[in-house]
């Protein structure tokens, strides 16, 4: 499985949105460089308020692109960064991945899969209505969460957009994928 690199952001100070950059570099352990979510222990505040000494699953946030789409045919305009991602990716079926799963991103960087992005409330302060569109219950009563991906970094390095992402897929039983 493989799909490409469509935008990078980061940013160095809380807020929901995050600028695009023309690169940034993945720390093995920590996330994005400069990034205010980078680190080994939770750096989220609802995360850190409920207890700061736990790891850092949320490092990395990966958004499909093609989510930008489904939401537009709704009214909602969103481009890369604008719901708070690291990385913007095409191609991928993110949502589909199981945890554990190894996103190699350019010619260096890892990322590993742990979990679903909650999306939060904040999401409305950003575009109202917008929340109902990336978590609701589906047909059987399933909680469905379309916000992305979150990962480790397991390997550095600098990612650009247009680079390729290659998934490896861990052994089964594949576990899927929780909010984390």
């Amino acid at each position: 499985m493989r799909g490409t690199v469509i935008a990078v952001n980061s940013n160095g100070e809380y807020s929901f949105t995050k600028p695009t950059r023309p690169s940034i570099r993945l720390l093995t352990g920590l996330g994005v460089e400069g990034d205010i979510h980078a680190g080994t222990t939770v750096k989220h505040r609802s995360r850190v308020a409920q207890d700061p000494t736990q790891p850092n699953l949320r490092q990395v946030h990966l958004l499909h692109e093609e989510l930008f789409t489904e939401v537009a045919d709704h009214g909602f305009e969103v481009f890369p960064g604008d719901l708070g991602e690291n990385v913007t990716t095409s191609g991928i079926d993110l949502l589909a991945l199981p945890a554990g799963a190894l996103l190699r991103i350019g010619a260096r960087a890892v990322v590993e899969v742990t979990g679903l992005r909650n999306p939060c409330a904040q999401i409305d302060n950003f575009r109202p209505g917008l929340l109902k569109r990336l978590v609701h219950h589906d047909e059987t009563g399933t909680l469905v969460r379309k916000a992305g991906i979150m990962g480790v970094v397991t390997a550095g390095g600098e990612v650009r957009p247009g680079d390729s992402i290659v998934v490896e897929l861990p052994p089964e039983p594949w576990k899927a994928l929780d909010r984390v």
